[in-house]
């Protein structure tokens, strides 16, 4: 994969060669202020595909990885469970860290995790998660801007098909980090923390397990209630057989074009697979350097727009706001306007601009350890609220830098 002859701000690791690096794989490849300069996975087959994609060095190990080759940072996408071992070596060994989400599943973990970087005196960013997303961004410039008046009520919905798309056993087994709660409130909390300040005080929820064979959350409903006395409204359904893309010009999740009458095709190919092919065979084999690889088309990964996820209508007191994947409309007192937002040139540009801002440029970053131990309370609230039937108090929160 080639990019620009610009000379690299960051030299990067990247350990875990899964799922979350497949969808950062053109990030990676097209951003020419990051170079992958080494790659660390157990599987031969993700190796070899990082060798022939990114000519860099590759390991079966952080440590392997980290004895072998200098970085300035390591994009850790490893399992959960591995997470609060793993930042120990990188703490021993003084190297910043960008950690996929979730960062740990219960709120000790997230606490010894910080501790662990402050006292390395390290840098550490949770993400991807889609609060980085630029329509999200530029709302939040708006709201801030403050033409529209203080911000009342935020409203999130995502309708989709998340729950019969092929998963690992982890992946449909709460305790383990499965479930829509962790994996997709995650990014839902997020935004709306990011546009309502950061300060959640409490949250009051149901989830839904409705499908006996698939026995994780699918579904949620939450209301979060904010330290100024704002309130947002946050549903999920991974159930849905309506695909709440059709609220967003049909914009996937990942900013491609869908097809509305294709929506039933995630259940026709659950239903479709037998012993011989099991969906977490299925799901692996798709992934990074597997025998159903589907490598990215640069060219066509420019002329996406941007990620989303799902709807989000900010109720503020002179208006609404309702981001889109390619522009964002604003209702006011006399008029409505929409204020377009070009095609980014690289996607998830901005996971590299928060990086590149903390170890270049000495910003304060949003998406820190801290923030993500916040919006992990929020998540865990969210299951506790649904399990006792009452309000959950949150204590570990914090505020969007300014």
């Amino acid at each position: 994969m080639s990019k620009s002859g610009a000379t690299p701000l960051i030299r990067l690791g990247a350990v875990g060669l899964g799922r979350a690096f497949t969808v950062m794989v053109p990030t990676f490849a097209l951003d020419p202020r990051v170079k992958l300069v080494a790659g660390a996975d157990p599987l031969p087959e993700a190796r070899a595909r990082f060798e022939q994609d990114f000519d860099g060095r590759v390991y079966t190990s952080l440590e392997d990885l980290l004895a072998g080759v200098q970085v300035d940072a390591v994009y850790l996408a490893t399992p959960v469970e591995a997470h609060l071992q793993q930042i120990q070596v990188l703490a021993d060994a003084g190297i910043h860290v960008l950690m996929e989400k979730p960062m740990a599943l219960s709120m000790p973990d997230c606490l010894e995790i910080l501790a662990i970087a402050e006292r390395a005196n390290i840098h550490l960013l949770i993400g991807h998660s889609h609060s980085f997303d630029t329509p999200y961004l530029k709302t939040r410039e708006l709201i801030r801007g403050g033409s529209l008046g203080r911000i009342r009520m935020m409203t999130a919905l995502n309708f989709t098909d998340f729950m019969y798309r092929p998963r690992r056993p982890d992946e449909l087994d709460t305790a383990r980090g499965g479930g829509v709660v962790y994996s997709q409130a995650a990014h839902q909390i997020d935004i709306l923390r990011l546009l309502g300040g950061g300060q959640v005080t409490s949250v009051r929820a149901m989830t839904g397990a409705w499908d006996t064979d698939r026995n994780t959350e699918g579904a949620y409903s939450a209301l979060l209630t904010f330290e100024d006395g704002l309130v947002a409204t946050a549903v999920y359904s991974g159930y849905a057989h309506f695909d709440s893309d059709e609220f967003l010009d049909w914009q996937g999740e990942l900013g491609t074009s869908k097809n509305p009458d294709t929506y039933w095709t995630a259940r026709q190919g659950l239903a479709s697979l037998t012993q011989d092919s099991p969906e977490n065979e299925v799901k692996a084999a798709r992934n990074y350097g597997g025998p159903l690889y589907q490598p990215a088309d640069l060219v066509e990964v420019r002329a996406r727009g941007h990620q989303h996820f799902g709807n989000i209508i900010v109720s503020c007191e002179h208006g609404d706001i309702r981001p889109l994947p390619s522009a964002i409309m604003i209702y006011g007192d006399t008029q409505r306007s929409r204020l377009e937002l070009p095609s980014p040139a690289v996607p998830r540009a901005e996971v590299i601009d928060e990086l590149v801002g903390v170890l270049v440029d000495s910003t304060e970053a949003i998406h820190s350890g801290a923030w993500a131990t916040a919006t992990l309370e929020v998540c865990l609230g969210i299951l506790a609220s649904a399990t006792s039937g009452e309000e959950i108090t949150m204590s570990h929160q914090c505020s969007v830098p300014t």
